[in-house]
């Protein structure tokens, strides 16, 4: 029996905040997408920029340009003057500040002080005044990490002075990021492990993909059998009208500049659906994707449009062709169709992705997956004090650390409704807020739990910390 299409609304609405907040396939966290429609009454615990020297090559003695590299912070709890200092790494789009979520609960709790940079290149943090494909060849997560650790010194040096105290003292980091950041934020600890008494890598893709069919089969096990056929049936009835009449299909879905099949395509995989089975699927789907999916939660056809990633002026819509600079030469997480039962047209497959990287940035960027993966290690990382989180919903858990050791404790949040990021942010609501809530997850005890064991190995890393530079003096 078909699903009415109110409770379809329903059901497929809350999917739609899921996948919202579990990042839609462009990256794992297309910069638009979280924050639109939000109120940002509450939303930051800080937005006053601050502004840094950073190197512009960390890897070069005879390269000595600098760049200014934006950064936040909060103070309102940080008890003076051997608190710790939790740093939260920005990733892939503008850091237009340090979000008010469950990491502020984490900040009072510890008394510490909270700062947060924007990655190289994103936001206001540009080198260049152009990205045309020779300058981004200092855009990388390596050169990111650099960036951390010089910033780290700068920061504490700063402290030192504030303080009026001697150089030399430290006072007790933690690292966090979430997505791209919480792989940055393992990868930091692995590197750096003397500039940090810890890490929380929340819903953290640590491990490159080449091909990454897992991210679509979670979506069809998330979204439940009739979404699922549903999702199906729509894509089959979309192609069959594309090639009889595509532009008036585009039009529909205000996508008129997705001038390619397949960009469109993956445009609508970027989307849920709010529709039954009937004449109207793609006409109720279409009214789905305008009002929620585009006018709630701020996905754009531009984002998908060759001719605005090809644009090389720095704009605050530059993040889209950064991101997929890095996902081109570093990591790619291709989400290709499955080869049965995908809910993703099979017109996005392998070549498609690698023909956007051509297009984008010449013939010879192609993603150096395995050269990722044996830097870092991928998802059999060797390193100490890192969190894993991940939600059990969540497409990117596949790409993440899932299995625990007592050096590298793992946790997966299990309930309907965890997606990316739950640890910190809380579960998917409507309207959306991240103030890291729990209480709107179907089950926030579990929540709540991974939370608590969170709280406890952060806890005892700060004190070996504290103990350390006690027995160095």
């Amino acid at each position: 029996m078909a699903m009415s299409p109110e409770n379809f609304f329903t059901a497929l609405f809350t999917f739609t905040v899921l996948l919202s907040a579990s990042a839609l396939s462009h990256g794992s966290v297309p910069p638009r997408t979280l924050s639109h429609g939000l109120s940002t009454s509450g939303y930051y615990l800080t937005s006053d920029e601050l502004w840094f020297n950073q190197t512009l090559d960390h890897y070069s003695p005879y390269d000595h340009r600098k760049f200014r590299q934006r950064y936040y912070e909060f103070l309102d709890y940080f008890r003076a003057p051997d608190g710790p200092i939790f740093l939260r790494i920005c990733g892939e789009g503008p850091c237009n500040g340090i979000p008010n979520d469950y990491l502020g609960v984490l900040a009072k709790k510890f008394e510490a002080a909270v700062v947060s940079l924007e990655h190289r290149y994103y936001g206001k943090s540009s080198p260049f005044n152009s990205l045309a494909t020779e300058n981004l060849r200092y855009l990388s997560s390596k050169q990111a990490l650099f960036d951390l650790a010089a910033f780290r010194r700068y920061y504490q040096d700063s402290m030192d002075v504030r303080l009026n105290r001697s150089s030399g003292f430290d006072n007790p980091w933690f690292f966090f990021g979430t997505s791209y950041p919480g792989a940055l934020s393992a990868w930091f600890r692995l590197k750096f492990p003397h500039l940090t008494c810890g890490s929380l890598a929340s819903s953290a893709v640590v491990r490159a993909v080449y091909e990454f069919p897992e991210f679509d089969q979670q979506i069809g096990e998330s979204a439940g059998p009739e979404c699922k056929a549903v999702l199906q049936e729509t894509n089959e009835l979309l192609e069959q009208m594309l090639k009889v009449n595509g532009k008036a299909v585009k039009e529909l879905f205000n996508a008129s500049e997705l001038d390619i099949d397949a960009d469109f395509l993956y445009f609508i995989a970027d989307a849920a659906v709010m529709a039954d089975s009937g004449s109207d699927l793609v006409e109720a789907y279409a009214k789905y994707v305008k009002e929620f999916c585009m006018g709630v939660f701020g996905l754009s056809a531009k984002t998908y449009s060759r001719k605005h990633l090809r644009e090389t002026a720095v704009t605050k819509d530059s993040a889209d062709r950064l991101w997929w600079f890095q996902v081109c030469t570093e990591v790619a997480y291709f989400q290709v169709a499955p080869a049965n039962d995908s809910v993703r047209s099979q017109q996005v497959n392998t070549e498609y992705h690698l023909d956007v990287c051509r297009s984008l940035f010449g013939k010879g960027v192609y993603p150096e997956v395995d050269a990722t993966n044996l830097y870092y290690g991928g998802d059999k990382i060797v390193a100490t004090k890192i969190i894993f989180t991940n939600g059990s919903q969540d497409p990117w858990r596949h790409a993440s650390k899932q299995t625990s050791s007592p050096d590298l404790p793992s946790y997966i949040i299990t309930c309907h409704n965890c997606g990316h990021g739950t640890d910190l942010r809380g579960c998917p609501q409507s309207p959306l807020v991240i103030e890291g809530s729990a209480k709107n997850c179907s089950s926030p005890d579990a929540v709540k739990k991974v939370r608590q064991q969170m709280v406890e190995h952060i806890d005892l890393w700060l004190s070996e910390c504290r103990g350390q530079r006690r027995s160095s003096m």
